[in-house]
């Protein structure tokens, strides 16, 4: 395998590690305001191929309570 191939496909990996972390920080701090995303995980499309270059974090769908709950949320941390 060539080593540019081989750097690629390192780098690709870390960046699918790095997505996995912020989806684990998003639902640990989601969990900790009582806010629950079902959906929350990486994007596997984002993710096929040997070397992905940027995996998309897929927010999912929530229901009208989940969505007042994230705003309120969201406008705490802006005051």
């Amino acid at each position: 395998m060539d080593k540019t191939v081989k750097e690629r496909r390192m780098a690709a990996a870390d960046q699918v590690r790095a997505a996995e972390e912020a989806v684990e920080r998003l639902r640990s701090g989601l969990a900790a305001a009582g806010i629950t995303l079902p959906s929350l995980r990486i994007d596997p499309v984002s993710c096929s191929g040997d070397e992905p270059a940027n995996p998309l974090v897929e927010l999912g769908r929530c229901n009208l309570a989940t969505a007042r709950r994230m705003a309120d949320v969201l406008e705490g941390v802006r005051s």
